[in-house]
């Protein structure tokens, strides 16, 4: 996020004095620069000129030398003669330093106990090196003024010998170190608020404070010199629409001083934004970037070899960027190239508009300096900077939109500074190849902002704050508007066929500013004028809320469906629907349509690149995260989409400039692949706890079927169950949930051993899944009729069946249920018997039936007659005979 010092802003924009960064915010959020952020100073405390009384150099046994020194502070912090436990002759306080870069009578920096300097480091006075050093003598790096840590400041050196102020003296004002800092959050159309030319001019929109654009050619004392023919030469190579460079100005500064540093003003501006000073070189376009907002690049002009030549990339080509990482370009790539032994274009210098090359960078002993300031293409900048991962500072700025008349000023304004700063030579050479373009016109009715915003803009009103934007008003018919008709654009947004010829000539013609591309239409300007008349100034009207058709049928079902099973005990919770190679873990067969997987082009991990076939593909390791935990007691599920991509074919994307046919539109969907909604739930531990009513219970498979039955209920549906084998289940515990019509709606049970030892569950867990769309879908579609409550008595009548081994218990109770018939109110397996008195390969089960009719009384006899059915119709279906 850009930093914006006061001081600086104040350099572009009358900012009155006094102003605190809060009142700046408070200005700025007028105008859509919101808040980030207030940084405070980066040193706080006392820190005071000192001035060097006596510095005795003492060599101890680590072999390290250092200076005792006694520093005039000033009379308010100066310990009095022969106080403390160092007591000196005259008023000073005693401080050891490393340092041997000045002498007794310097002046120098101090913080004293109780200052903070940036890290944070709090200075307080310690006993080390056999003294008690009472502060610390500091260096430019100690201060945050630059990456200089080879000696501490000489004010002399710094100031000049008569600027010096008095030991005591506030050194924080004195170097600038007390200014506070605002943070802004700039959205992606405002990419011209990452300067500090563009804060000031929307700080001046806010408070109509005075404002001098410094990005102008005609605002400077003098226009940048235009092209010569001794310019470096350059070349732009590029067969893409839209060309990837569009300018490209060089210029060239000679002599410079190797050792010349950054000024101290520019390093702690720097410090601010958030950069680190590196060099005049570097520094100098940094800072130049900041405050204009146009990025630019310094070369090592020894290093070179004309043309440059600005290309795309070749296939195999690599580079190593400034920050020492070797990169395998790609062909989209628009890089600077350079020309050694005659090929042109052979040597990559650097990415274009991201980041710049080892090879040519600017070195300690650089004395020549080529610098480069060019407009590039956003997306190119954008898609280049993201394949490499490389966000750097000027591919913030380039893929946001930057100025295109903005290279010729920056360039010489970096010149002015390394010659100001670094006693070198302009060169008269000058190169500027310019193919950029004016912003197209917009035509725009002058009621069209009052008409989308709700409030009453005077004409005079609108075009005066458009001006202020910058836009420029054209003579009318001057060429075709954009987002316009060819006949010169005068029906405006808004205007109807009818309204055209009256109202052609309410509508004005207005080129937007260079520095603005996102504004492309009569819109863009109507929303400027909102922003700068003020959203306070629009009404708050709540719309009137329509009538709604409430939920459908299946959004009813899914909550009640989960409502039903929270009540039984379960917590709902949600998973990320991404998934690795959790079905080798599952153990599903290869063959097992379940590992036929959607995979992702950007999946968000690169261990789960792939969507979801069942929900417990990932509730299972949600499972698996909370019992790790300690909750070894655990019963969740979830309802969620899953991905079945079988039969899915690719589609290709139709143009943006029509709407698709109904053969593309076919085409697309057919593309989409099958997303069920399932419901899945996992159980592990005590379903039931111990406690002073008994012990407690396991969960068991009995509880993942029960937990089907619950929702199935909930759904307005029934489901009977029979045995099943599908992985991740235990082949022998298994239920096969079945619908009313016999179609498979899903699984439930124990998970087999090896797949809960694989996630890391707990041993017997168990687990459901059924498809909840089907469910849904097999409730009766007529609303379930109330019956009413009888009166009469309730008739009991238990019945224990023998049958084989293998007979499913639901195909019995199925079988009961249909002899017991309409008098049946509830039937229930209460006793699973095997043993020594049935039959080798029998076993015994009994249910208890409640017999109920809604007119009568049951006599014995009805109820005989219904125990005698019950044991017929069992016989014939499952082969049943009543235990003696």
């Amino acid at each position: 996020m850009p930093y914006v010092p006061l001081g600086w802003l104040a350099e572009h924009v009358a900012v009155p004095p006094g102003t605190t960064a809060a009142q700046l915010a408070a200005n700025l959020v007028r105008v859509g620069l919101e808040e980030e952020r207030i940084v405070p100073p980066a040193v706080t405390g006392p820190l005071v000129v000192g001035q060097v009384l006596t510095a005795v150099a003492e060599e101890h046994s680590n072999g390290k030398t250092i200076r005792y020194c006694r520093v005039d502070v000033g009379p308010e912090h100066n310990r009095p003669p022969g106080t403390g436990k160092e007591p000196a002759e005259v008023p000073s306080r005693g401080i050891v330093c490393g340092a041997d870069n000045f002498a007794p009578g310097d002046h120098v920096v101090v913080a004293l106990p109780g200052s903070v300097l940036p890290g944070p480091f709090p200075i307080t006075a310690r006993r080390t090196y056999g003294h008690v050093s009472d502060g610390m003598i500091c260096s430019a790096r100690e201060l945050g003024l630059g990456e200089d840590h080879s000696g501490i400041i000489v004010l002399e050196q710094l100031l000049g010998p008569g600027a010096v102020p008095a030991p005591g003296t506030d050194a924080v004002a004195l170097l600038g170190l007390g200014e506070e800092v605002l943070e802004i959050n700039v959205t992606p159309d405002r990419g011209y608020c990452f300067a500090m030319r563009g804060v000031a001019r929307e700080y001046s929109h806010a408070t109509g404070a005075a404002f001098t654009d410094p990005g102008l050619p005609e605002n400077l004392p003098a226009p940048p010199p235009a092209a010569t023919a001794g310019g470096f030469a350059v070349a732009v190579d590029d067969d893409a629409a839209p060309v990837g460079c569009d300018r490209f100005v060089t210029r060239i500064v000679r002599g410079l001083d190797p050792t010349a540093r950054t000024p101290r003003w520019m390093a702690q501006r720097l410090t601010q934004a958030g950069m680190r000073p590196i060099s005049l070189a570097v520094d100098v376009t940094n800072y130049v970037m900041l405050d204009l907002g146009q990025p630019l690049h310094a070369y090592d002009l020894a290093t070179l070899a004309a043309p440059v030549v600005v290309r795309r990339a070749a296939a195999g080509e690599r580079l190593t960027t400034l920050d020492d990482v070797d990169r395998a370009l790609d062909p989209a790539d628009l890089l600077i190239t350079d020309s050694p032994d005659g090929a042109r274009g052979a040597r990559v210098l650097g990415l274009a508009g991201v980041m710049g090359g080892a090879g040519t960078e600017v070195s300690a002993g650089t004395t020549d300096v080529l610098v480069e300031a060019a407009h590039f293409d956003p997306v190119s900048v954008a898609r280049t900077a993201r394949r490499h991962r490389l966000p750097t500072e000027a591919a913030k700025r380039f893929e946001r939109g930057v100025d295109p008349r903005l290279p010729a000023v920056a360039a010489q304004r970096v010149v002015d500074l390394l010659v100001e700063h670094g006693g070198g030579t302009a060169d008269p050479g000058v190169t500027d190849l310019d193919a950029t373009t004016d912003p197209a016109p917009v035509t725009l009715d002058p009621a069209l902002p009052g008409r989308l915003v709700g409030v009453d803009y005077p004409r005079a009103q609108v075009l005066d704050l458009l001006r202020q934007v910058g836009c420029t008003e054209l003579p009318a018919g001057a060429g075709p508007a954009a987002g316009g008709p060819p006949d010169g654009g005068l029906a405006a947004v808004g205007l109807g066929e009818g309204d055209r010829a009256d109202d052609a000539a309410a509508t004005v013609r207005l080129r937007p500013p260079s520095w603005r591309p996102d504004l492309t239409g009569p819109a863009d300007l109507a929303e400027e004028v909102a922003r700068l008349a003020g959203y306070d100034q629009i009404p708050a009207v709540l719309p009137a809320a329509p009538a709604g058709r409430g939920l459908t049928p299946e959004q009813r079902g899914r909550r009640d469906v989960a409502r039903a099973l929270a009540e039984h005990g379960l917590t709902e919770v949600l998973s990320y629907p991404f998934v690795g190679d959790v079905h080798d873990r599952l153990g599903l067969p290869a063959e097992d349509p379940r590992r036929a997987v959607l995979r992702l082009v950007n999946p968000l991990a690169e261990d789960a690149g792939a969507l979801r076939t069942s929900v417990l593909d990932t509730l299972l390791e949600t499972a698996r995260r909370n019992t790790g935990r300690g909750t070894t007691d655990l019963a969740v599920f979830e309802i969620g989409l899953v991905t079945r991509p079988a039969g899915l074919r690719a589609a290709a994307a139709p143009g943006v400039d029509r709407r698709p046919t109904d053969a593309e539109l076919a085409a697309l969907h057919a593309a989409v692949p099958a997303q069920p909604r399932h419901l899945a739930g996992v159980l592990a531990g005590q379903r039931v706890p111990a406690g002073v009513w008994g012990p407690g219970r396991a969960a068991d498979w009995a509880d993942a079927v029960d937990a089907v039955r619950t929702a199935a209920a909930a759904a307005g549906t029934e489901v009977r169950v029979r045995r099943g084998d599908l992985a991740p289940w235990h082949p022998g515990r298994c239920a096969e949930v079945l619908g009313p019509a016999g179609q498979v709606l899903g699984h439930a049970g124990e998970l087999h051993p090896k797949v809960t030892a694989a996630l890391e569950l707990p041993p017997r867990t168990v687990a459901f899944e059924v498809d909840l769309d089907a469910l849904l879908a097999a409730a009766p579609a007529e609303p379930v009729q109330v019956a009413p409550v009888s009166t009469f008595p309730l008739a009991k009548e238990d019945v224990a069946l023998v049958v084989d081994d293998g007979v499913p218990a639901a195909d019995v109770e199925a079988a009961v249920r249909a002899g017991a018939g309409d008098l049946a109110e509830e039937v229930h397996l209460f006793d699973v018997y095997t043993g020594d008195q049935l039959p080798a390969g029998k076993k015994s089960l009994a249910f208890a039936l409640r017999l109920r009719a809604g007119d009568r009384t049951l006599t014995a006899a009805e109820t005989a007659e219904v125990r005698a059915r019950v044991v017929q119709v069992a016989g014939e279906r499952v082969g049943a005979v009543l235990r003696g």
